[in-house]
């Protein structure tokens, strides 16, 4: 179980550190209905988490079984792909980066989140984090090195709990304190707002490259 924990911790960071989904929850909790929006995000962003890592782990249960002491081809094939993907994908995001003195362009659909309802924020939250195609890249890469360990029920079940609380800490952790203190924290997140939407692309880009080199050493090493 401890190896598949230190498989999916770079992948639980990855999901944690995404901007978007932060600055929306951030937007969310400095509007008027902080508290139901806030709270239907952040169930979103949790299920989804958990519906994807738990699909895909499910998922690697019909791929032929590996010695794991020996060479994992199939496995070695799946990091090498998510790899190659996870470094066009930060590519992207560097090109993407604003120029100096350019406002950073953010979605459209996060100027109406002030007239956002519960049902609205839970969707949005399970979007973001179960359908955006990162998120879902790195759910693949988890679900496969969980199954590739031949875990019992009760320790996949672990594994999936401790890459869900890692991946949701940073939207967790802001709904959560803002719930016991409220008005302490609103400074903090607006600066915290906006230092995100100036640096997202970068920030995803470094990360995109660091995890998807990552990712192909360790499918390189599986052969």
């Amino acid at each position: 179980m401890n190896g598949a924990i230190g498989e999916i911790l770079p992948l639980a960071l990855g999901v944690a550190i995404s901007p978007i989904p932060i600055i929306a929850a951030i937007l969310m909790l400095l509007s008027p209905k902080a508290k139901v929006t806030g709270t239907g995000f952040l169930v979103g962003w949790i299920v989804g988490i958990v519906v994807a890592v738990t699909v895909f782990t499910l998922l690697s249960a019909v791929l032929p079984e590996e010695d794991a002491a020996a060479s994992q081809p199939i496995k070695g094939v799946i990091q090498l792909v998510l790899g190659v993907l996870l470094i066009v994908m930060a590519l992207g995001q560097w090109r993407k980066r604003p120029r100096d003195g350019v406002a950073p362009a953010m979605p459209k659909w996060m100027a109406a989140i002030d007239k956002v309802s519960f049902p609205t924020a839970l969707g949005l939250g399970f979007l973001l984090s179960a359908l955006n195609p990162k998120n879902l890249i790195m759910a693949v890469g988890a679900g496969t090195a969980i199954g590739a360990h031949d875990l019992d029920a009760g320790s996949t079940t672990l594994v999936i709990v401790v890459y869900t609380l890692i991946a949701g800490s940073t939207v967790l952790v802001p709904v959560v304190g803002y719930l016991f203190a409220a008005d302490k924290l609103r400074g903090p997140l607006d600066a915290l707002h906006g230092w995100l939407a100036r640096e997202n692309a970068i920030i995803m880009a470094v990360l995109l490259l660091v995890i998807g080199v990552s990712m192909i050493g360790k499918g390189i090493g599986s052969f």
